[in-house]
């Protein structure tokens, strides 16, 4: 285990921003983790959490310690007739793990494909798409108390999930490294295609049966169409949440706004975020969507990515988000929340 001091995030967050780790450390095992929290503890130096780097904008340099989390590993540990309980160690990278989920036909998270990040992060945010939620898999978590250096499970009910929310994000946040993630999958699964995108897409096929490997061929398909490859811009994915909001103030929208879309959640009604961005704008431009200033901008195919064009400070991004927040707020009364980490 080698601790790197200043290095550089960029490689390590899909942002690419250029931000960098007073020490810096990958760990592979639990005992070297253990050994990290040891040092921050007897040093007393902040401790970062950092796994695959999708859902954070650095806005500064990290002082402290910057623990990179690598731990691999798969392993079945459970199953009957019709369903497999799967533990996942926590740095495995997500998209990898739908994907071997796939090749052994044990469905439920297809509908995830080509989400970035590890494993790890998901029940953090409780990861999301086209229809289907983490939680919907999700059977605990085994975390270590960063203080104590406690190993705790979390059960579904423990985590209190939310929409793309969970106690990790809440009163546990910043107190817990998440060690691995056990979900159930479906040894006879069942194709979740009622979501419209989805549905179109499958339509190219020309089936009247799908597979779950179609069914993650067309999200990833989707997903590559609408959706910059950080590898090529930097972004993170959808950088705001879904607003939610009471019916009432959705119908007075409807009236002014008639091609306004809404979908029942509970007794509210979500919006789609993506919409309210691009039917809003700055002074001078009818949309965010596709605005571009300087290094960074709004992606000109999906308004819920806001992307680094070349070597953006964090602080350029977080400022545009602030922008858009408040002519959102202006126009729909409706306040965004951001769904990204700002470090």
């Amino acid at each position: 285990m080698q601790v790197i001091p200043f290095q550089s995030l960029a490689p390590y967050t899909t942002f690419g921003i250029d931000e960098n780790a007073e020490h810096f450390v990958t760990v592979n095992t639990l005992d070297e983790l253990l050994a990290c929290c040891l040092l921050c503890q007897e040093e007393k130096m902040p401790l970062h959490i950092l796994g695959g780097g999708r859902n954070i904008l650095l806005t500064n340099s990290l002082k402290g310690l910057t623990v990179h989390n690598c731990l691999k590993g798969i392993e079945v540990i459970g199953e009957n007739e019709t369903h497999v309980d799967i533990k996942f160690a926590s740095g495995e990278i997500w998209h990898q793990c739908v994907l071997w989920s796939v090749k052994h036909n044990y469905g439920g998270i297809e509908n995830m494909s080509l989400i970035p990040g590890t494993i790890g992060a998901a029940p953090i945010q409780n990861i999301g798409a086209y229809g289907v939620e983490l939680k919907d898999v999700f059977v605990e978590l085994e975390a270590i108390h960063l203080q104590y250096l406690t190993t705790h499970k979390f059960t579904t009910s423990q985590c209190e999930f939310g929409y793309r929310d969970s106690i990790f994000k809440q009163s546990e946040k910043g107190h817990y490294f998440i060690l691995s993630v056990t979900l159930r999958l479906n040894k006879q699964p069942v194709c979740n295609i009622h979501y419209g995108q989805i549905t179109d897409e499958l339509a190219k096929l020309q089936k009247t049966e799908y597979t779950i490997q179609d069914v993650s061929n067309a999200v990833i398909a989707i997903r590559q169409a609408k959706l910059p490859d950080p590898a090529h811009i930097g972004n993170a994915g959808s950088f705001f949440k879904n607003p939610v909001i009471d019916e009432a103030h959705f119908q007075q929208l409807k009236l002014r706004y008639p091609s306004i879309p809404g979908y029942p959640s509970g007794d509210l009604v979500k919006v789609p975020a993506g919409w309210l961005i691009e039917h809003s704008g700055p002074n001078d431009h009818e949309s965010w969507k596709g605005y571009t200033e300087n290094e960074v901008g709004v992606h000109k195919h999906q308004a819920l990515v806001l992307v680094n064009y070349g070597h953006a400070k964090g602080d350029m991004i977080f400022n545009l988000s602030e922008r858009i927040i408040k002519s959102v707020q202006e126009k729909f009364t409706i306040q965004l929340e951001r769904e990204v980490n700002i470090w």
